[in-house]
């Protein structure tokens, strides 16, 4: 199929379209800070993206399962030392991470809508339905997506199938996120266009290497630069 044919475009939320990592990274300075009698900073954030992998394979991603993972860790790593008040603080700051106001990324609504204007978007985002919902509805932006998908893991199948139930298949598609290992590199396995606009904070269970080998690999430094990408693909034919 010819590159010219790029009909669908795919969207990640969490760190793509607005904030997220941000928050996380606030809770684990806190956590460094409340567990300081019991381990240093690295041995804390250590055990905690161990733990935070091994929940993330029953309890899926998201800010909840963050919250138990902090617990998880203040639990393990103070030998079940830890005072209540400091499990308290731990929820209080699972509650204000969720609760937290969207913050979109410059001139993330301005992009959508000039790509709107001439594909149909969809957005593909993983975590807690419910807080990916709220997220969704607060940002102002659902109204700009055909279609909105909340997985709890982003696979082959999963590009696979939005893109045929929301598109005309995988060549015609393009998947733009900041992970390398979720958006881009499953999505480049089935066929689509992958593009990476990489964030300073990124969590490192998400780290991959650079699929350069890719012909339809792409990255770029800001979103709005997906507006020019897509243009100069579809001059090539």
């Amino acid at each position: 199929m010819s590159p010219a044919r790029l009909t669908t475009l795919a969207f990640d939320a969490d760190d793509t379209l607005w904030q997220s990592e941000q928050y996380f990274k606030t809770a684990e300075t806190e956590l460094v800070s409340l567990l300081a009698d019991y381990a240093d900073e690295h041995t804390v954030l250590a055990h905690l993206l161990d733990v935070g992998k091994r929940n993330a394979v029953s309890h899926g991603f998201g800010m909840k399962t963050f919250t138990f993972s902090m617990i998880d860790t203040a639990i393990e790593v103070s030998g079940g030392q830890v005072p209540a008040k400091v499990i308290g603080r731990l929820l209080a700051l699972g509650r204000e991470m969720l609760s937290h106001p969207i913050e979109l990324m410059p001139d993330v609504a301005e992009t959508l809508e000039a790509l709107a204007r001439n594909h149909r978007l969809i957005l593909i985002t993983k975590g807690d339905l419910f807080h990916q919902e709220n997220k969704v509805a607060q940002s102002g932006l659902k109204g700009l997506f055909e279609a909105v998908e909340i997985v709890s893991e982003k696979s082959t199948d999963t590009y696979a199938e939005a893109f045929a139930r929301h598109g005309d298949g995988p060549e015609a598609s393009m998947m733009i996120g900041n992970s390398l290992k979720s958006d881009v590199i499953p999505a480049l396995k089935v066929g689509s266009w992958g593009v990476y606009v990489p964030h300073p904070l990124t969590w490192a269970f998400e780290h991959a290497d650079a699929p350069l080998h890719e012909p339809r690999f792409r990255e770029i430094e800001a979103l709005p630069l997906t507006i020019e990408l897509v243009e100069e693909i579809k001059a090539r034919r």
